[in-house]
C-alpha cells in the first residue's frame, strides 16, 4: 500500500501536492526546502551560493520564494491555473 492510498503522510517531510498548492503566495526558506526535498541549511547555502533552483526575494532581513516559481521548477504549474 501507498501512503496515498493510507492517508498516512509521505515519509521524510516531502510535501504532498494538496499542500503545495494550498501554499501563499510567497513562502519562507524552509518550507521552499522542504518543497525542493533539501533541507533548510543547505536551502541558505544555495541562496549564498546564488545556485538555488528558484528566485528568491530578500525583503530586510527575511527571504520569500514565490510559490508560483517553486511549482514551476517543481513541474505542477498546469495545476494551479
Amino acid at each position: 500500500m501507498t501512503t496515498q492510498e493510507t492517508g498516512a503522510q509521505p515519509q521524510s517531510g516531502a510535501m504532498s501536492l494538496e499542500e503545495l498548492l494550498s501554499l501563499p503566495a510567497t513562502v519562507n526558506v524552509t518550507t521552499a526546502g522542504r518543497a525542493l526535498g533539501i533541507g533548510r541549511d543547505k536551502a541558505y547555502e544555495l541562496i549564498r551560493n546564488e545556485t538555488f533552483p528558484v528566485r528568491t526575494l530578500a525583503l530586510g532581513g527575511t527571504v520569500r520564494v514565490p510559490t508560483a516559481e517553486l511549482w514551476k521548477v517543481l513541474g505542477i504549474e498546469g495545476a494551479c491555473v
